[in-house]
């Protein structure tokens, strides 16, 4: 049977959504994290450069529960308007897989991308940038990597929907993805080709569907 939409259910979803960015996400922060435990260590703040670090994360880890409970919303709006398999937790019919394919193909290519992803790619710019004294401010950096990490990635976790929210291979898949975003040298040519296939294999599904 279908799955009820209760607040404890709703919660239940929720954590899956976040655990699962939460798995998805800190390896490519992973560079940034650990330049900012570097500098504190460094700097006048070593004695506390632990406590800031996880606080860093706590702010970048707290974007991410925000998009959670986006997602969440989404998914059981898209289950009350019969588009999605609530069993499956996957969107119903290839129109509608078609058109998140070339949205986030679309995306890909906007200039709104190309500026997070320099931003994610840059640790020790972003930093020299961003950088907040106290507990308070290494929340606030964090929460400002998380936002531009955000931007650069939510167009490709919504094509989790698409393969399935509980389908590991997706899961790992674009992890992987996301991860060599940040890591390989020519960055863009492997995000406009990316954003390419997309449309090309979104319009592959709308044609024949």
């Amino acid at each position: 049977a279908d799955p009820v939409w209760t607040v404890r259910y709703a919660y239940v979803i929720f954590l899956m959504w976040w655990i699962m960015m939460i798995a998805m996400m800190t390896p490519s922060a992973a560079p940034m994290l650990l330049l900012y435990t570097a500098l504190k260590r460094a700097g006048s703040d070593r004695d506390r450069a632990v406590v800031l670090s996880f606080l860093f994360l706590l702010g970048y880890l707290g974007i991410w529960a925000l998009f959670s409970a986006a997602a969440t919303g989404l998914q059981a709006l898209a289950e009350f308007w019969g588009l999605a398999d609530g069993r499956m937790m996957v969107i119903d019919g290839r129109w509608l897989a078609a058109l998140v394919f070339i949205a986030a193909g679309l995306y890909q290519l906007s200039s709104l991308k190309e500026a997070c992803l320099t931003h994610c790619k840059s640790p020790a710019h972003f930093l020299a940038e961003h950088r907040h004294p106290g507990a308070l401010g290494a929340v606030r950096t964090g929460a400002r990597h998380g936002m531009y990490c955000l931007g650069c990635c939510w167009a490709l976790m919504a094509l989790l929907f698409v393969g399935g929210v509980m389908n590991l291979y997706w899961i790992v898949g674009i992890a992987i993805y996301v991860l060599l975003e940040k890591i390989v040298p020519n960055t863009w040519f492997l995000v406009r080709s990316t954003g390419v296939g997309l449309m090309l294999f979104g319009a592959y599904l709308l044609a024949t569907s």
